[in-house]
C-alpha cells in the first residue's frame, strides 16, 4: 500500500538521510556516498535493517538446535540487532547516526519508516545478495521508488563508482521540459550549490531520423525545428528558475545518449524527476530504464 502523499518539493533540504543496508558487502556501497552527502550538508543518517524470514542466514544456528517458530524469529530479531548495534564503517566517523531495526516487508517498511520519520531522501543500492536483492534493479528498490514520495537516490552500477573515492562534483539534470521540469530543475540547481558541484541541464529527445532503404535518414529540417523548440523552452525554464546552467540538447536513443552526456560533463549525479501519481519509476518517459542503465548514481526527486 502506497504511503500518503506529502506535499510537493518546492526545495531541496536534507536533514536525514535514510539508508537501508542488509548484512552484505553489496549494500555497503551506498554508505560511502551517504556518509559524503550527510557531511556536506551536516545531516543525520538512519541505518535501516528490515528482518524478514528470507533475508537472514539460517547459519547463525548450531546444527542439532531445537527451535520453535518463535525462537527462531526472537533469534533471528536478535541476531540482527546486535549486527546493526556493530554497523558502523569508519566513512561514517564524524557523522551522527541513528539505527533502527524493523521486521515485516522490507520495501513497506522502508518508505513506511521514510514517512513516519519525515526523512528528505532514501539512498539505497540496487544490488545484493540477498533474495529480495538478485535482480538488477532489486524488487525492494523498484517498490520503495513506486511507494515512496521522498526523493530516492539509487543506483544499478554503484560499484563503479567507489574505487577512487566519492564526491559529487558535477549533477546532471534530465528534464523532459513537462511541466514538472521546473520543478526538478529547481530542486537540482539548489542541490548542485549546497554541495557546490556544477550543474549541467539535458533534454533528449526522441530520435529524428527515419528508416529507409538506405538505412537512418535524418531530415534536416525537422531536426533543426526540434532543436530550435527545445532551445526556447530550455532558455525559459531557466530563466524561470534563475539558472544559467550549461545546457546539452539531442536526440536519439535517451538511455545512450543521457549515458553520452554524463560521460561528456563529466557527471558524478544524475537528477531525474517523477510526479506522485506516477511514482519514481515512471517518469521522464521512462524511469526504470533510465536508473537501470545509467553508469552513475541517480536521485529521483
Amino acid at each position: 500500500m502506497k504511503m500518503p502523499e506529502r506535499p510537493q518539493l518546492d526545495h531541496l533540504s536534507v536533514h536525514r538521510i535514510l539508508v537501508p543496508i542488509v548484512f552484505a558487502d553489496a549494500s555497503r556501497r551506498i554508505i560511502q556516498p551517504a556518509a559524503w552527502l550527510a557531511r556536506r550538508l551536516h545531516a543525520e543518517i538512519i541505518l535501516l535493517h528490515v528482518v524478514t524470514p528470507f533475508n537472514y542466514p539460517a547459519g547463525i544456528f548450531e546444527a542439532g538446535d531445537e527451535i520453535t517458530e518463535r525462537d527462531l524469529t526472537s533469534r533471528v530479531v536478535s541476531q540482527a540487532q546486535r549486527d546493526l548495534d556493530q554497523t558502523l564503517p569508519p566513512e561514517l566517523d564524524g557523522v551522527a547516526v541513528t539505527r533502527v531495526l524493523l521486521r515485516g516487508d522490507p520495501a513497506r517498511e522502508i518508505a513506511k519508516a521514510a514517512f513516519e520519520q519525515n526523512v528528505d531522501v532514501i539512498m539505497m543500492s540496487t544490488r545484493g545478495h540477498e533474495a529480495f536483492y538478485r535482480f538488477l534493479l532489486g524488487s525492494v528498490t523498484a517498490k520503495v521508488l513506486h511507494e515512496s514520495d521522498c526523493p530516492v537516490w539509487t543506483g544499478a552500477h554503484l560499484e563503479d563508482r567507489m574505487a577512487g573515492g566519492f564526491a559529487v562534483r558535477n549533477v546532471l539534470c534530465s528534464v523532459d521540459l513537462s511541466h514538472h521540469s521546473y520543478r526538478t530543475a529547481a530542486l537540482a540547481a539548489q542541490l548542485a550549490t549546497s554541495i557546490g558541484a556544477a550543474l549541467t541541464l539535458v533534454h533528449i529527445t526522441d530520435s529524428v531520423g527515419i528508416h529507409g532503404p538506405g538505412g537512418l535518414l535524418v531530415d534536416p529540417t525537422w531536426k533543426e525545428t526540434i532543436v530550435g523548440f527545445a532551445t526556447k523552452e530550455m532558455d525559459r525554464l531557466q530563466q524561470s528558475i534563475g539558472t544559467q546552467a550549461e545546457v546539452i540538447i539531442d536526440s536519439g536513443n535517451v538511455l545512450q545518449l543521457m549515458n553520452q552526456a554524463a560521460e561528456r560533463t563529466k557527471a558524478d549525479l544524475l537528477v531525474i524527476g517523477h510526479s506522485p501519481v506516477r511514482g519514481h519509476l515512471g517518469d521522464n518517459g521512462n524511469g526504470y530504464a533510465i536508473i537501470r542503465e545509467s553508469r552513475i548514481p541517480v536521485l529521483s526527486v
